[in-house]
């Protein structure tokens, strides 16, 4: 069977002081092969018609973490989470305007659910912690210790067909979280403290996770990327 490409978008590294590398980690590509599609890690350009004719091939795009997003932000980026680069925020647009104009199946991971959700309507908490009175829901601010907690799948929801209904394990490594849902998007998962942890379309062509299953090899978890390709295939 051939397997359908999916675009995967990445970040801009300004560890030495200048955005001079555009990065991603592997375990995303990994992912996304294991489920049976094919990887294409998307471009940062200048111009959109660069672009268009790479959108073009893709049959699914997935949109991964990052750093802070600042669409619909209700307050104030903290100063551990520094704003995203205009040159990934631009790019993300032009991959997602450029998916849904040909209805392409869309994953959302962490930031990038955070970022469907802005293109929705739905508003972002700039720093949950501190906005919503809950504990580090990142290692940065669990004193470099993974956090890993629970969620409830909400009944009747496309993530609930793929993982079951009642509670799973996640992983945990946020300071931003969504505030409130788009329009025409729906909370598919929670958490104890009452963050949303996933949102979906009503078809199911769009998914969201704030959690970053590409890193929960062996799980349940697995099945959002199978359901990305399975969707591509279509």
């Amino acid at each position: 069977m051939t397997r359908p490409v999916i675009g995967i978008t990445s970040s801009m590294d300004a560890s030495d002081g200048q955005i001079s590398r555009q990065v991603l980690g592997h375990a995303y590509v990994a992912a996304v092969e294991q489920a049976g599609g094919s990887p294409v890690i998307l471009p940062m350009v200048a111009d959109r018609s660069s672009l268009a004719p790479v959108l073009q091939f893709l049959d699914g795009l997935l949109i991964t973490g990052g750093p802070g997003i600042t669409d619909r932000m209700v307050g104030d980026l903290p100063e551990d989470l520094p704003p995203v680069a205009p040159e990934r925020a631009q790019a993300d647009l032009w991959a997602y305007e450029g998916a849904r104009e040909r209805d392409l199946p869309v994953l959302g991971i962490c930031y990038g659910m955070q970022f469907v959700n802005a293109r929705f309507g739905g508003s972002i908490y700039a720093d949950v912690q501190a906005q919503m009175h809950v504990e580090a829901h990142s290692p940065k601010r669990n004193k470099g210790a993974e956090v890993r907690h629970g969620v409830v799948i909400k009944e009747g929801t496309w993530l609930e067909k793929l993982v079951g209904a009642g509670e799973q394990e996640v992983n945990s490594s946020h300071v931003q979280a969504i505030a409130e849902s788009g329009v025409g998007l729906r909370v598919s998962a929670v958490s104890a403290d009452g963050l949303i942890e996933g949102i979906e379309s009503e078809d199911g062509r769009i998914l969201g996770v704030q959690f970053h299953p590409e890193r929960l090899t062996g799980t349940v978890w697995a099945r959002v990327f199978e359901h990305l390709v399975a969707e591509a295939r279509k």
